[in-house]
């Protein structure tokens, strides 16, 4: 144990809670015990402690658990004192630690208090190299601990999807900019309690701990579509680490897909077929068809990104025989983050064929996804049309590409995001020539983007 200065904030947190530090060592003991351990926590520890002395090795997690519960609040480790602010920022989010809620607890309070430094954090290629597949062994060799209050059962669970589902259509609708802080409170005042909670069963525990998981995925999917991939990176290492808390079979493999799509969108492909491989392994087998053709595809792109033709090709195939395929078993709660398994697959097809040189087929299955989807998703939808729109420009089908713009453009009505602003800018840049040409349908669709550019 290192010496410290004395600790005030713990002082001050123990003198809140009311606890002798008898009554609060008893507590400590009780929490390391729920997780087979065994501590000869005592009054004269915990007086140690606030003279500055840091708990070792995982004490200080129990620590934190026990005066949570007496406090009726969660508690991180920077409000115990125990981690300096400065230290905590630089690697918030970029690690996989015991816990994924202490690292979101802070995440989510530099969130609503605006914080610039998790905004404007940059893509790290270091953390996409992660060992994930040692953290889910060292998760396997933990014993779980039941952690506080009251008794959840599924009611609990089917309240928390019903509301994540809420915020994902929302999302969907108006944009990732669209109830993001309200998402973020929800996660943190009332999700994370039942996370900590006691459960009726284990199965019951672990179908909670995926559906947050899926809310801290939103988030990212959120913090991605603002264009903050920093940000949108340490959410889904967070949210991987619920999944595999959770161990529902092929959800951890699920956001290794997400992490390896970001890195194919970021154009930095050093890590992605490992992680659409290794997710894609992790499901296999254990999901139902339509679930593995959303990895297969994922796995196809990242084999085109390595020029790996052939492979890719018969990859992407594999995920259209699969959803062919389908035996109408039910898709994972998680699975359906971009709505039906179906479009997702079109869309990463399309992907694909794009990156092989392959536009009209690009084309074509970016449309193909776009009319696969619900009207409500308005915003994916419009990326899509986008997406098959910069194709047909690209084969020098400018009035046609016009009108796909166009209607694409009768979708972004309403939605709050970077991406849509930004393929609205980017299609300007594209018809400039076009316009310059005399070409009307060009110049007529500018004067649209000029008018949605002014009004969003």
């Amino acid at each position: 144990m290192t010496k410290r200065t004395p600790n005030l904030q713990l002082r001050n947190l123990v003198a809140e809670s009311g606890l002798t530090y008898e009554a609060l060592a008893k507590e400590v003991r009780a929490v390391a015990a729920e997780c087979g351990v065994a501590l000869r926590t005592n009054k004269s520890t915990i007086e140690h402690w606030i003279s500055g002395v840091v708990p070792a090795g995982d004490t200080g997690r129990y620590l934190a658990v026990a005066l949570s519960r007496q406090l009726g609040r969660l508690l991180t480790f920077h409000d115990l004192g125990l981690v300096p602010h400065e230290e905590e920022d630089e690697s918030l989010g970029l690690s996989l630690g015991e816990d994924p809620l202490d690292a979101l607890l802070p995440m989510w309070s530099h969130e609503l208090n605006r914080r610039r430094f998790l905004s404007t954090s940059a893509y790290s290629v270091a953390a996409a190299g992660l060992p994930l597949l040692s953290y889910v062994r060292e998760i396997a060799d933990r014993t779980a601990a039941a952690r506080a209050g009251q008794t959840i059962g599924m009611a609990e669970v089917a309240a928390v999807r019903d509301m994540v589902r809420l915020f994902s259509e929302m999302d969907e609708r108006h944009g990732g900019q669209h109830g993001r802080s309200a998402l973020v409170q929800y996660l943190r005042d009332d999700v994370a309690p039942l996370c900590r909670g006691r459960f009726r069963t284990d199965a019951t525990r672990q179908q909670m701990l995926s559906a947050a998981s899926r809310g801290v995925h939103l988030l990212g999917w959120k913090s991605y579509d603002a264009g903050q991939q920093g940000l949108a990176q340490r959410y889904y290492l967070q949210s991987y680490a619920l999944a595999v808390e959770s161990g529902v079979p092929g959800h951890d493999g699920f956001v290794m897909r997400t992490m390896a799509m970001q890195g194919l969108k970021l154009h930095r492909p050093e890590h992605c077929q490992a992680l659409a491989e290794t997710g894609l392994n992790r499901a296999k087998g254990k999901v139902d068809v339509q679930t593995e053709s959303l990895f297969r595809v994922v796995h196809a792109h990242t084999l085109a990104k390595s020029q790996q033709r052939q492979a890719a090709v018969a990859e992407a195939e594999r995920a259209r025989t699969l959803l062919a395929a389908d035996c109408g078993d039910e898709v994972p709660f998680w699975a359906l983050a971009w709505g039906p398994p179906a479009a997702s697959v079109y869309s990463r097809n399309a992907k694909v064929y794009e990156t092989l040189g392959d536009r009209r087929n690009a084309a074509e299955q970016y449309a193909r996804a776009a009319a696969s989807r619900p009207a409500n998703y308005a915003r994916i939808v419009a990326l899509d049309l986008v997406a098959s729109a910069e194709m047909q420009l690209k084969g020098g089908s400018i009035e046609q590409a016009c009108a796909t713009w166009n209607r694409a453009m009768d979708h972004m009505d309403g939605v709050r995001s970077v991406r849509t602003r930004r393929a609205v800018t980017r299609m300007r840049s594209g018809l400039a020539r076009f316009r310059g040409r005399g070409v009307r349908c060009a110049a007529d669709l500018d004067e649209r983007a000029v008018e949605f550019l002014t009004a969003t």
